[in-house]
């Protein structure tokens, strides 16, 4: 089966390869449609690992993606071929303490696709369980199913934030995550969403949306937007989605006393940390490592037309230029948000 093999750290190549093709009683196969391409997937391109996780052995990449189901298992009763469906593409082991307290993301048993050593879904077909496969609404496109799972992030950090209707929200960072934390968080309740960044491109396409307010803290001060959105009190809860090292400390000072800062993005090495500031405004800090239990939500807010993630599609490649789709996203163009593979050209 043919598919997007990373061979070793910044070679790709599209050749055969032996996946598993086995579905089991509760497993469905999907003829994969269309998949994103994530930050992770870059960055196993270009470093050939993202901290523990190595690649040691030539592996698929991708798992943002959406498609049709071909075949069902023999105990599979909520899914039929021909649906169309996205996956939820980390699988616990459901007898493990983490997946007993509904925390199964962090589950050290987790399989999650193209996380070394496990294959993504960059080829033509997958097998996956059935419980982490949802069917499409009709209104939902193939594109925008495969951006459920980066909104799922999105829904992960909105839940652990623990919005209240009305809250103001700052997100740090306008990439892929931190737009899809900015849409998450005004469908949680936040009434408006300051979200910053140096790319005045990506700030474009995130001030489409109405409750979002771009910052270039380029141009300006993230202080001068809290004084002007807040009165100078500060924000009520703070996004940091951009792993920058040095951007916490400008978090902690967005916000309120008691505030809430949600923590998203991987900074590449330890950095500084105001703790006399958290703990002189008794801020609350919570983290998020992927999502559990928030899929569905997602999809369903989607597929109502309250959240609209067409406009952060940058490009769509055939899946014969997906190298070249990774190439591009190595660069790190400005102006892209999300590029996508459209895996069903590989099939005619």
């Amino acid at each position: 089966m043919k598919a997007l093999v990373l061979e070793r750290v910044g070679e790709l190549a599209i050749r055969d390869i032996a996946l598993p093709e086995h579905v089991g009683e509760n497993d469905v196969k999907i003829a994969i449609d269309t998949v994103g391409v994530c930050g992770s997937d870059v960055h196993y391109y270009t470093h050939g690992r993202i901290g523990d996780f190595e690649v040691k052995a030539p592996m698929v990449l991708g798992h943002e993606g959406a498609g049709t189901v071909i075949e069902v298992g023999t105990a599979v009763s909520t899914l039929k071929v021909g649906d169309r469906v996205c996956m939820e593409p980390g699988v616990p082991d459901p007898t493990s303490r983490a997946s007993k307290l509904g925390l199964y993301n962090v589950d050290p048993a987790v399989t999650f696709w193209a996380t070394p050593p496990d294959h993504g879904i960059l080829t033509a077909e997958v097998v996956h369980p059935a419980a982490f496969t949802y069917r499409l609404p009709d209104n939902v496109t193939f594109a925008e199913g495969a951006m459920v799972e980066p909104f799922a992030i999105g829904m992960q950090a909105a839940t652990r934030a623990r919005i209240t209707p009305g809250d103001v929200g700052v997100v740090t960072g306008a990439g892929t995550i931190g737009n899809m934390v900015a849409l998450a968080a005004l469908a949680g309740g936040c009434s408006k969403v300051i979200i910053t960044d140096i790319s005045a491109a990506k700030l474009k396409t995130a001030g489409q949306y109405a409750g979002v307010f771009p910052v270039n803290v380029s141009e300006r001060t993230l202080g001068s937007a809290i004084e002007e959105h807040t009165g100078g009190w500060g924000a009520d809860v703070v996004f940091e989605a951009s792993g920058a090292p040095g951007v916490l400390n400008d978090a902690l000072r967005a916000l309120r006393p008691g505030g809430c800062v949600v923590l998203i993005g991987m900074p590449p090495s330890e950095v500084p940390f105001d703790v006399n500031a958290a703990i002189a405004r008794e801020v609350r800090i919570e983290t998020v490592f992927r999502y559990a239990n928030v899929f569905d939500r997602a999809l369903e807010l989607i597929g109502s037309g309250k959240v609209d993630l067409k406009p952060l599609i940058s490009e769509t490649y055939p899946f014969d230029q997906s190298i070249a789709a990774f190439e591009r996203a190595a660069k790190g163009l400005p102006s892209d948000i999300k590029l996508q593979i459209k895996v069903a050209t590989a099939r005619g």
